[in-house]
């Protein structure tokens, strides 16, 4: 018999229906009828009969048609919302659409599995399970270890040993005894409790990172998990359900306690969960509307779910991927700046860099030789001013090498860092099965990742403060040649007045956003975690940072091939002229006033999505392979094919270029 999960006014019901040939009318009306059927006004109704109101689903919150047949418009099983004309949207009522949820709205169930077993994911594996790439599965190996681990918990509840978090309670209270009978309440009652955070949700991207890497860890077989409620958790983000997870509460020690608490809640059936079937609504109903069952938890498994870095760890993996996408394509579009503002490719000469070789600084300098080797790539624009008298260009264009290199040296650094975390074992109690014993100790400390999150923000934001003065510079007529604000008609027309100033407010905002969290620490749980990271908040602020520097360089992008248009009819090099294509694909040039927010979101979209990489990566592996030797070590944030998480990338023929 089908049955429906109705929301009205703040409430879920479950509302059973015998005959799938009665329509969407039928269900409103009779999840209304259960909806006053005990409250003691009648809901506010003076007849459920006269009450006008919609249905939509939950997903996508699509209109339903009154006359539809059930069979024909809805799943068995699916959420449905009912609005009630007049009524104003309770402000208690998630959404059931959470940011960025746009993303899931073609949705495919994944076919491929990657298989974890503690020590092998990477930040790109990450990335992309949280994109719902992937399912997971774990490896014989990482079984048997897990199995192992538990046996040792077993054997401690067994004999009534005293072990922190699995026979004592929690942090001031380690030295209170638990009886036997009430251990699988001790875990519940911690995950209910711990369960404290505030803030908005973290998006279905990030959530589902969270929990594929909470599930790498315990992979690794030191938790004392068993290997049936691992394999329910792993059935649990296979079907994309979602806990409710406040993005703020974590201090980063005892690691990410608030953050993974919301994730067991969810896991438990309590709380709230999302899926792409369900949208928001009770945990328990999501569950069982995916066929699965809330997690009951043994001895030590609530703690086992909750201790550990994972909350800095994930959202520092995005902000590595993303780090190391922005930062390829600010060397793009510095070129194409450097192009219109008539700069001297001289500084990138190898001879230069090879005296002070610094890896990044020596890939950079490769990356600008390879768009703008004249050559190479004829360029009109710089055949124009070949023999003019300027010695050299200020510093935002000639030391491009020296400070992009950097961060990319940063974000190698970093990813190292952060790779290493997303295989480490952070609980505590450490449970090791070959010496048949636990041990307490400190790895769900975050300092690690806090700290090299910290540093990530401070070196990728200068990405946008150098970014923000070649913006200044293709806006002011006395620096550039060009109209002023790169408009005609100024004075009736403002150009690019304000998107600089929106450049340099963003830089600005980062300036503070800059500042370390991790050298902060605040005494908490009696004194018992009495230092802590603060990794949580590096981690989001990194984040924001690179955001922030994504949208300073979209900026930056539409002013250079603005400024292009005042070059016409010179043309730049080959790669160029390509990415000036890929722009004025998404958007037109200036010709005089207009809504200018749509445009620096399309560049912003073709920054965050590589487009800008993918047209002028083939260019500069091409000029790699004729130019440098095999045996020559480059910049791990170089091209390669797989970074493009495409199938084929197709190399430029010499008549190409």
């Amino acid at each position: 018999m089908p049955r429906y999960t109705v929301h009205v006014r703040g409430e879920w019901l479950a509302v059973p229906c015998r005959d799938a040939q009665l329509t969407i009318g039928w269900l409103g009306r009779e999840a209304l009828r259960r909806y006053v059927k005990n409250k003691p006004d009648n809901g506010g109704f003076a007849s459920v009969d006269d009450v006008h109101f919609l249905v939509r689903r939950c997903k996508g919150l699509g209109l339903l048609d009154h006359e539809d047949l059930l069979e024909v418009a809805l799943e068995d099983n699916e959420f449905v919302e009912v609005v009630i004309e007049g009524d104003a949207m309770s402000p208690d009522f998630i959404p059931s659409q959470p940011e960025g949820v746009y993303l899931y709205s073609k949705y495919r169930e994944p076919e491929k599995y990657i298989a974890l077993d503690g020590d092998s994911l990477t930040t790109e594996d990450l990335v992309n399970l949280g994109k719902g790439r992937y399912k997971i599965k774990l490896t014989p190996t990482a079984e048997k270890k897990v199995q192992k681990s538990r046996e040792v918990i077993d054997s401690i509840v067994k004999e009534k040993t005293v072990v922190y978090g699995i026979t004592t309670g929690f942090g001031k209270f380690a030295r209170t005894v638990i009886p036997v009978n009430k251990l699988e309440e001790l875990q519940v009652n911690l995950v209910r409790s711990h369960s404290s955070g505030v803030g908005k949700p973290l998006i279905p991207e990030r959530c589902r990172m969270l929990l594929a890497l909470r599930i790498n860890v315990l992979a690794k077989g030191y938790s004392g998990i068993s290997l049936e409620t691992l394999k329910q958790v792993i059935e649990v983000f296979n079907a994309s359900c979602l806990p409710y997870i406040p993005e703020k509460g974590t201090v980063g020690a005892s690691g990410d306690l608030a953050p993974l608490s919301h994730l067991a809640l969810g896991l438990i059936g309590e709380g709230r969960m999302w899926s792409p079937k369900s949208g928001w609504t009770d945990a328990k109903y999501v569950l069982e509307a995916h066929g699965l069952k809330p997690i009951v938890l043994k001895p030590k498994e609530g703690l086992a779910l909750i201790n550990g870095t994972q909350m800095i760890t994930s959202l520092g993996c995005e902000a590595v991927e993303r780090a190391s996408a922005i930062a390829r394509q600010a060397d793009i579009v510095a070129a194409l700046t450097l192009e219109v503002l008539k700069g001297t490719t001289k500084a990138f000469d190898t001879d230069i860099h090879a005296v002070r070789p610094h890896r990044g600084q020596i890939e950079v300098a490769f990356r600008f030789r390879s768009l703008l080797d004249s050559d190479h790539h004829p360029s009109e624009i710089a055949e124009s001013h070949r023999f003019c008298d300027r010695v050299q260009d200020a510093y935002t264009l000639r030391c491009c090498p020296q400070v992009h290199g950097i961060v990319n040296d940063t974000i190698a650094f970093v990813k190292n860092i952060i790779t290493t975390e997303l295989n480490s074992a952070t609980d505590n109690p450490m449970v090791f099965a070959s010496r048949g014993e636990t041990i307490s100790g400190g790895n769900f400390h975050g300092e690690y990742p806090a700290k090299a999150l910290d540093y990530l923000a401070i070196g990728v934001h200068e990405l946008a403060a150098i970014s923000e003065r070649r913006i200044e510079r293709l806006c002011n007529p006395s620096l550039s040649e060009l109209p002023a604000f790169l408009v005609a008609e100024g004075g009736l027309n403002s150009g690019f007045m304000i998107a600089h100033c929106t450049a340099a407010a963003l830089v600005s905002e980062n300036k503070v956003l800059c500042h370390p969290s991790s050298v902060d620490s605040l005494s908490t749980s009696a004194a018992t975690e009495d230092h802590v990271s603060m990794g949580g908040w590096a981690a989001r602020k990194a984040l924001r940072v690179i955001e922030h520097v994504e949208q300073v360089l979209a900026i930056e992008l539409l002013a250079a091939c603005q400024g292009i248009e005042f070059l016409r009819p010179l043309r730049t090099t080959t790669p160029l002229e390509k990415v000036y294509d890929l722009v004025r694909s998404v958007v037109r040039p200036w010709i005089k006033d207009r809504f200018m927010a749509p445009d620096i979101e399309a560049a912003h979209r073709l920054l965050v999505e590589q487009k800008v990489w993918e047209v002028a990566a083939p260019y500069i592996e091409k000029y790699r392979m004729e130019h440098i030797p095999e045996s020559r070590p480059v910049s791990p944030t170089a091209f390669s094919l797989e970074s493009l998480h495409k199938k084929s990338t197709k190399i430029p023929e010499s008549g190409d270029l």
